[in-house]
């Protein structure tokens, strides 16, 4: 299956040229659009788009542990890697079996409120808890596995896999992380204090993040997000518990550019 992002591939010119290729060597696919679902026929997912993209299609299939391989029509991408350039030489590779499957972990974020579980989602890159509206900081009270922690006020928490290092955590300042390693990242957005940095957990680490009291009672203070998507808003006194999840996404690597070498390449570009 091909899985296209309409906004990098408005004509649908590339998606028919990959499409093509495909089947007149014996390949058997179909498209569809980024955001339709996708059909229980599928052994592969080849994402045209781009890190987003890849994303969204992680949530779609990992219930079904479907592979995904990703081909970036933009920029050189940390989970697309493949561009336009080497897009016949990965079908090639995709059709002759000549590939790999790198495993990523994902997390789990749980959400409660007055002990109640009001949201549940799991996350590839990160999972986020950010402040609502321009003037309010929110106060983080945090625990591991059950023991506190500490407690900061910040613009926000970012809670993130080694994949998703690169991504949110990096631009608030957390470390760059070799994507395969497991652990999870805790990395604060602004936080109101000039000792706080980000700190790396074990794998199998419960991170729990409580809401504090904030100068307006009962009104939500915050927002939680999943890979940039499902937006819950949580108030004070609310939980946002985040653990390894139990399934992961399955990407599948062609290319021989290590992560090191697109990592090169992304701080040489900037």
């Amino acid at each position: 299956m091909i899985l296209r992002n309409t906004d990098k591939d408005k004509r649908g010119s590339f998606t028919k040229k990959i499409v093509d290729y495909l089947t007149e060597r014996g390949g058997e696919c179909y498209v569809s659009d980024d955001g339709m679902e996708i059909t229980e026929d599928v052994d592969c997912v080849v994402v045209l788009g781009g890190d987003g993209t890849l994303l969204r299609a992680a949530k779609k299939v990992v219930d079904r542990q479907i592979p995904l391989l990703g081909i970036n029509l933009g920029t050189l991408g940390y989970l697309a890697e493949v561009n336009r350039r080497g897009a016949e030489k990965a079908m090639d590779c995709l059709l002759e079996d000549r590939f790999s499957i790198e495993k990523r972990m994902m997390l789990q974020g749980t959400i409660y409120h007055n002990n109640e579980i009001i949201a549940r989602d799991i996350a590839l890159n990160d999972v986020v808890i950010v402040r609502q509206g321009h003037l309010r900081v929110v106060k983080f009270l945090n625990h591991v596995n059950d023991a506190y922690l500490n407690s900061y006020k910040a613009d926000g928490i970012i809670l993130a896999t080694a994949t998703g290092s690169t991504g949110y955590s990096l631009s608030a300042g957390g470390p760059i992380v070799s994507p395969e390693a497991e652990v999870i990242l805790m990395t604060p957005v602004s936080p109101h204090t000039l000792n706080t940095r980000s700190i790396v957990f074990q794998s199998n680490d419960t991170i729990t993040v409580e809401i504090g009291q904030g100068n307006m009672p009962g009104i939500a203070e915050a927002y939680v997000s999943f890979d940039g998507d499902a937006y819950i808003s949580v108030g004070a006194g609310d939980r946002v518990i985040v653990e390894r999840a139990k399934k992961q996404t399955n990407i599948i690597k062609i290319s021989d550019i290590s992560f090191l070498e697109v990592l090169r390449q992304k701080m040489t570009d900037h």
